[in-house]
């Protein structure tokens, strides 16, 4: 649980730089990778990434900077990363000029629910993570390297001069 903007803060800056890795080793090509018809490829995917940022803090007054809600996906890997760059830089500004530990105590009405601030930044950080953990698999389907999160993917092993974990 977030208890504090700076802890928030802190934790936000080391996801967004994993998931920036992520959304930076896309091609366009990847773009229309999906697991299966009717699924989301992962360009939808990424982008619904960066659209909820500013699309989820709106509900608490902030005014992140990003994508509309019903703004298409775009055609280039390059614009979804750089939106998303955009978005989180953004977010954590307006954080730092407009919250206090204080604010994190305060509720909004998010998607029908009385959630309090602080666990809205907490589902923000959980969102990101889920979809990044989909985008992940997408990516390998794509013949795509995923970038480690919490540790080296399978092909970073070598670079540290390491074997891969047996399979």
């Amino acid at each position: 649980m977030i208890t504090t903007l700076d802890e928030f803060l802190a934790v936000w800056q080391y996801e967004v730089s994993v998931t920036q890795r992520m959304l930076d080793a896309l091609t366009d090509a990847s773009l229309a990778q999906s697991v299966a018809p009717d699924h989301r490829t992962i360009g939808r995917l990424a982008w619904h990434v960066v659209q909820t940022i500013p699309e989820m803090m709106a509900r608490t007054a902030l005014q992140v900077s990003g994508p509309g809600e019903t703004d298409a996906v775009p055609g280039h890997a390059s614009a979804i990363a750089d939106a998303y760059r955009l978005a989180a830089a953004s977010l954590a500004e307006q954080l730092r000029g407009s919250w206090t530990d204080g604010t994190l105590a305060q509720t909004d009405n998010m998607y029908g629910e009385e959630w309090s601030r602080a666990r809205t930044l907490g589902v923000l950080l959980s969102h990101q993570t889920h979809h990044r953990g989909q985008l992940t698999v997408l990516m390998r389907q794509a013949g795509l390297v995923v970038p480690g999160a919490y540790g080296p993917a399978r092909e970073e092993w070598a670079g540290m001069g390491m074997e891969p974990p047996a399979m």
